[in-house]
């Protein structure tokens, strides 16, 4: 079970920048845009094997040092770019761990049998029958 978004904050460290995003001449003075940097080996919030999992699955997203960097940049306001970053952290960390349930082989029931092999039959009859007339 993935812990929320808010329990990561400690571990998380935000930098911000200049945007060159949207924003006229806002972009030249604020700082708008933000970049999230979670150490992924270094967390306590997860286990080892999450972090083993986040690791692969997370491969191209993770710098050299093994930091996930989340870089959100949308919008004028830093508020909202913050957390942008935080919404797009916690949907990557929650679809890597993501796991697809088992898929469990089925067989078709004995009536679905018979009518398929009824309708084959039926279907076979009809082309015979459309074969030469012999007088």
């Amino acid at each position: 079970m993935l812990p929320a978004a808010a329990d990561f904050l400690p571990e998380l460290q935000f930098q911000t920048s200049r945007s060159s995003g949207p924003g006229g001449q806002n972009v030249n003075k604020v700082e708008s845009r933000v970049e999230l940097r979670f150490r992924l080996l270094e967390s306590q919030l997860l286990t080892d094997e999450q972090k083993q999992t986040l690791q692969q699955k997370l491969a191209s997203k993770l710098t050299s040092e093994g930091e996930l960097l989340v870089v959100a940049q949308e919008d004028r306001s830093q508020l909202r770019n913050k957390e942008t970053a935080l919404q797009k952290f916690h949907e990557l960390l929650t679809k890597a761990l993501h796991k697809p349930k088992a898929r469990k082989a089925t067989k078709p029931s004995k009536g679905a049998v018979r009518q398929r092999l009824e309708s084959k039959k039926k279907h076979g009859d009809k082309k015979t029958n459309r074969g030469r007339v012999d007088f």
